[in-house]
């Protein structure tokens, strides 16, 4: 990979990272604490959000490397075998990436699950 590339994509890291909003403090009662739904509800709300839109951009990016092997495969002018092989690369590392952030909060899902009380 490039120097090119490999900037590209830390740029693009850098832009999605920049775009998770961080979960705001939950807000305290009238007696001053704050409550055990509303920690979840907010941390829940920007987990989930985050996640979704992970696996929409996975989805989004093996999509339109399939359009594009289709488009190859048809012989549409423009296409070429370089540009088709370098998006199904991307599809497949963000598919594996996604594949291990799932393992990983099962993993992690288990050992607070093996947790003594």
């Amino acid at each position: 990979m490039s120097q090119m590339e490999i900037d590209r994509v830390l740029a693009q890291i850098r832009t999605i990272s920049s775009q998770v909003k961080r979960p705001q403090a939950p807000q305290a009662d009238a007696a001053g604490s704050v409550g055990l739904a509303g920690r979840a509800q907010g941390v829940e709300g920007s987990f989930a959000a985050m996640m979704k839109r992970g696996i929409s951009e996975v989805n989004a990016a093996q999509q339109s490397a399939a359009q594009l092997a289709t488009a190859f495969q048809k012989g549409v002018p423009g296409v070429e075998l370089p540009q088709v092989m370098l998006e199904m690369q991307k599809a497949s590392v963000a598919f594996r990436a996604a594949t291990e952030v799932r393992n990983r909060l099962v993993s992690v899902y288990q050992e607070i699950m093996n947790m003594p009380i």
